[in-house]
């Protein structure tokens, strides 16, 4: 008989613009780069059930490798994705990730919550900003809020 590893780890990723900026304001754009983010994790064996691209920051839900650390994971998408950005030169300045990013752990059981959430990006920032859902998240996790 032979080992495996097992692990299911559910994974909400929040991640934004350097310096919050709503670069990303084209829905083209934002559309095309859903689908890269899709296309890039299947590439590396990351399962990414739903994501949404804002004009200033993304939400992913992904399944966790065994093989790969959350840091890895968000090194490979933050840094593939920017510089597919400007190789397709999507915007008219250069891109770039901000620093950090925010990594949520989910029950499998809150899974069918979070993609509703994830889903309901445009309706839910017309009335919030994404420092305030943001700082709501940090808060709710019981974690500390670090402004730079």
């Amino acid at each position: 008989m032979s080992l495996h590893s097992y692990s299911k780890c559910w994974l909400h990723l929040i991640w934004g613009t350097l310096n919050r900026e709503r670069i990303l304001s084209s829905k083209e754009i934002r559309k095309q780069l859903s689908s890269y983010l899709f296309e890039y994790s299947a590439s590396k064996n990351i399962y990414m059930k739903k994501n949404f691209v804002n004009s200033e920051h993304v939400h992913a839900l992904i399944e966790l490798p065994t093989n790969i650390s959350i840091e890895g994971v968000m090194h490979l998408i933050k840094g593939s994705s920017s510089h597919w950005i400007n190789a397709n030169k999507l915007t008219n300045t250069k891109f770039s990730w901000g620093r950090g990013y925010c990594a949520l752990s989910v029950s499998e059981s809150g899974i069918s919550r979070v993609v509703k959430y994830i889903e309901s990006q445009e309706e839910h920032h017309r009335v919030k900003s994404f420092t305030d859902e943001y700082e709501a998240f940090i808060k709710a996790y019981g974690m500390k809020y670090v402004t730079e």
